[in-house]
């Protein structure tokens, strides 16, 4: 792995997180493989060798759970959503190298294999620990069998995660007031022997690592609660059937973990530290075990695949790869502290960087697959849209870590106004001028100052791939656009054509090289729309073939009278699809008022279920209390992490009559980069506070435990007073 900006010698991978084989796919899960996606094009575009991977997680108790209710076993279950990913993905333009899942051969084969080596290096040790239980199923309960409160915020938790409060992973045994989901009747804790990887041994290893981390900050903030806290060891089984079976133990790991008994680790805690094959007879692997490491065998049948001279899977995990992980930011804490404390134990190269997204939402509020409020992947290509709309939408529609919402409204004005009026636009009437007086590209040279503009945006969209801003690098061909409208304006050629051919000639072989710069970088985020443009320059093969200098290189001299890339969108068209949405959520709602019950966990899912909000407080407080508060419109100047703080970000606010420094904790939660200009509602009379050594000097709103900042709907300048 190297820290030297990209296109590197090394090979690089790109991953996806696996979507859990649990259920249909809906727009809001697109998010992190069309960034996947356009990462993996845009890194081939500046000339890295890249492989692009991901797979179904087949594992879990979710699986087994639904499976059980449709009678049928967890690998029928798992096998029909895997096989409909497989055949989604493509239909959205997002092309994975190799897409496999965690229950073929090769990835239980490798996931044993780790697991031996960990063992054998000391990792892995044998703990008694209290798991659920439900005596009238006479059966133990792993993970989503069992649910109750989370022991750190109070909310109602499912298995393995406190998926509704604080967000964290939870070990067996930890929930309380379990309850089991198969009877419905409380569950009871059972002591029972449980394998166990030493993360805790890794501890110094993780702090040096998140320092070095590369990708979104709030993959690189986020950990370190864990990280430099007191970092808990990791139970790595489960009982239960379905998933892959733990290796039998051999008797490397046997001496070492007596080893390690006699060097002192919570002895008080361990088995006699025996292990035999019939002790571990009846334990799977815990699904997120074997999940990423599904990102090695992906990348290992691709290698089978092309053959190691196109690309080596070995020297990319082995030796000196360039991994690179795209996920959703609820699974941050498996990809920056189980996984590459994984990674070190059994020696493979640790990841580059984390790119972790924000959410989707639909209208403002969250997905709800039971009250089908929803935007189906599928439902959208029915609908009869390009899916390189979608992916311009979702890629370039806000910071890749900050939250973003669709709806039809909003994706029909980023069309037109970016797709339609300017990309569009300035491709389709340079080429139409250029076919109708020159019959294709003018004998002309380019001149210095398009030359000038093309390498800025050059510079712009490699700057983006080392940002880790998709939105950054797909922008870059849109500003490109910009420049062109603006310079074929300018120039206006159409008056040039009698008076000066020569200049004509000059302005309108500057547009179509700018046309052809455009159709290499943008090809990342609109592969289909880029391709199509390529052919109407008359190019051969294939844009995808093309690195970043081809957008200096002549056009073909002639090509074809050139078609629109992109079509407005009407207003009747979304005041149907909106029609359509609100009919369908009504009717759901209507056939049931259950809550949603959906056991989605996603390994890069969305918000995918309604919130519970707290009930509305019954103490009153009187308009004279409330005057009191004074409240004020601010626009934050700048905004920066406290250091050593894992949650502070100190805010330099204009507030109209001064300017006031507050402490906020939302650092892991925004792109603090992108928050200068913001508009925000403060708190101004509160008194003053001093949080981790610095001073606060009022308070920021904020709704929510993701700290959705409140802002104006207007333009009402900083200073004004809220009441």
């Amino acid at each position: 792995m190297s820290h030297e900006d990209f296109p590197t010698e090394n090979p690089a991978v790109v991953t996806c997180g696996l979507p859990y084989a649990n259920g249909d796919l809906h727009i809001g899960h697109l998010r992190t493989y069309v960034g996947g996606d356009i990462y993996s094009r845009s890194l081939r575009t500046l000339g890295q060798q890249t492989a692009f991977v991901s797979g179904s997680d087949m594992h879990g108790t979710p699986v087994a759970v639904n499976a059980e209710k449709e009678g049928v076993t967890p690998e029928e279950f798992a096998l029909r959503h895997h096989e409909k990913y497989e055949a989604t993905f493509p239909r959205f333009n997002i092309e994975f190298d190799n897409y496999g899942h965690t229950h073929d051969e090769t990835n239980t084969e490798l996931t044993q294999e780790i697991v031996r080596t960990l063992e054998a290096e000391g990792y892995v040790y044998e703990k008694e620990i209290p798991v659920a239980y439900d005596p009238d199923a006479d059966q133990w309960l792993p993970d989503r069998f069992v649910e109750g409160a989370c022991p750190y915020c109070g909310a109602h938790a499912r298995g393995d995660e406190c998926d509704e409060g604080c967000g964290r992973h939870l070990e067996p045994g930890e929930i309380e007031d379990p309850t089991s989901t198969l009877t419905g009747n409380a569950a009871e804790y059972r002591e029972r022997e449980h394998k166990f990887f030493a993360v805790s041994d890794l501890q110094d290893y993780l702090q040096e690592f998140i320092d070095r981390l590369e990708g979104t900050s709030n993959a690189q903030n986020q950990p370190r609660e864990w990280i430099e806290g007191e970092l808990q060891d990791w139970c790595i089984t489960r009982d239960m059937d379905w998933g892959i079976d733990y290796p039998g133990v051999s008797e490397s790991a046997e001496d070492s973990e007596a080893d390690q008994t006699e060097s002192g680790r919570d002895e008080g805690d361990e088995s006699d530290g025996s292990s035999s094959p019939s002790d571990t007879s009846d334990l799977v692997l815990y699904v997120w075990v074997d999940a990423p490491i599904e990102y090695i065998s992906s990348t290992k049948q691709y290698t089978e695949r092309v053959g190691a001279d196109t690309f080596d899977w070995e020297a990319a995990w082995k030796e000196s790869g360039d991994i690179v992980h795209i996920i959703g930011r609820d699974i941050i804490q498996h990809h920056t502290v189980f996984w590459p404390a994984m990674l070190r134990g059994a020696g493979y190269v640790e990841p580059r960087a984390v790119m972790a997204s924000g959410f989707i939402t639909l209208n403002g509020k969250g997905f709800s697959t039971s009250r089908n409020r929803a935007v189906w992947a599928d439902e959208y290509l029915d609908e009869g849209f390009h899916p390189d709309l979608l992916r311009y939408y979702l890629a370039t529609n806000g910071g890749f870590q900050q939250d973003v919402d669709f709806s039809w409204s909003k994706f029909k004005d980023r069309v037109n106004s970016e797709l339609v009026g300017t990309v569009g636009n300035f491709l389709y009437r340079s080429m139409l001028f250029a076919y109708r007086n020159f019959e294709g590209t003018p004998d002309a040279e380019v001149s210095e100052e398009v030359e000038a503009r093309i390498q800025e945006a050059i510079d712009e969209f490699e700057a983006g791939i080392n940002d880790y801003s998709v939105r950054k690098s797909g922008n870059a061909a849109v500003r490109l656009a910009q420049f062109g409208n603006e310079y074929i304006q300018r120039n206006e050629p159409w008056k040039l054509t009698d008076e000066d051919p020569e200049a004509a000639a000059q302005v309108i072989r500057d547009c179509v090289q700018i046309a052809k710069a455009i159709a290499v970088l943008f090809f990342p985020v609109a592969p289909g729309k880029m391709q199509a443009l390529w052919e109407q320059l008359g190019e051969d093969g294939s844009v995808a073939d093309t690195r970043v200098d081809a957008a200096f290189e002549a056009p073909p001299a002639s090509f074809g009278e050139p078609e629109a890339l992109f079509e407005k969108i009407e207003d009747e068209r979304v005041e149907e699809l909106n029609e359509k949405l609100e009919a369908r959520v009504a009717e759901t709602e209507s056939e049931s008022d259950e809550s949603d019950e959906d056991a989605e966990k996603d390994m890069d899912a969305d918000t995918d279920a309604d919130i519970d909000f707290e009930p509305i407080a019954d103490d009153r407080i009187s308009f004279e209390d409330f005057q009191e508060l004074d409240i004020r419109v601010g626009e934050i100047v700048a905004a920066e992490g406290i250091d050593g703080a894992d949650k502070l970000a100190k805010l330099t606010v204009d507030i109209g009559v001064e300017e006031r420094q507050i402490v906020a904790g939302i650092k892991q939660l925004h792109d603090l980069d992108s928050l200068s200009g913001s508009k925000v509602i403060i708190v101004a009379n509160l008194e003053k506070a001093e949080l981790f050594g610095v001073e606060s000097n009022g308070m920021l709103l904020a709704a929510g435990d993701e700290a959705d900042i409140l802002t104006t709907h207007g333009d009402a300048v900083p200073g004004t007073k809220v009441q």
